[in-house]
């Protein structure tokens, strides 16, 4: 299954949101940190830089996190509850160097809503394909990140947080070398 480009674009966000706090330091801990995310996420529209926008992408987080372990009617049931709540109303909209692509929420809406709204927006098309096995766990022995698998043939098995991938096979390579 091969979702459109903003749903996948969504989904690596919300992926990538859950694995700031999944690893030993988080990268939500200062304003500085979400300045920092948002940028690496190209995330548009309106800021506050309050402490009060930071604490609500936090909230997001540990929603998001919860979300991406549920069965689906859990996670149907979550994402119409976001979508209520952020008062989302789909529109299309082509802006910066993005063709057209669905926004539910207007670019001056809380941060977090926003985010909430596209992550939400992407889990719904997920859930429609059938598609949540797509949602994991780092394969990693040391790792506890999300992974969002796209690939054709399902198998991504490693995040994006670190190494996890390398450090694995490296590790498999000379427990074989020492078996020998």
């Amino acid at each position: 299954m091969t979702f459109t480009y903003d749903t996948e674009v969504a989904l690596s966000t919300a992926a990538a949101l859950v694995n700031t706090g999944r690893s030993v330091t988080d990268a939500l801990a200062t304003m500085d940190g979400l300045d920092t995310f948002l940028e690496q996420q190209r995330f548009s529209g309106s800021r506050t830089r309050t402490e009060e926008e930071l604490q609500a992408v936090r909230a997001l987080r540990t929603e998001l996190e919860s979300l991406w372990f549920a069965e689906e009617d859990d996670v149907v049931g979550r994402v119409n509850r976001i979508l209520r709540r952020t008062s989302a109303l789909p529109q299309l909209v082509r802006h910066d160097d993005w063709d057209w692509h669905l926004h539910a929420t207007a670019p001056e809406a809380p941060l977090a809503d926003r985010m909430a709204t596209e992550a939400a927006m992407a889990l719904a098309d997920v859930v429609r394909a059938h598609e949540l096995d797509r949602l994991g766990v780092c394969a990693a022995a040391d790792c506890d990140g999300v992974v969002l698998d796209l690939s054709r043939n399902r198998s991504r098995r490693f995040c994006d947080t670190g190494n996890c991938a390398n450090r694995t096979h490296v590790k498999a390579y000379r427990a074989r070398r020492a078996g020998t």
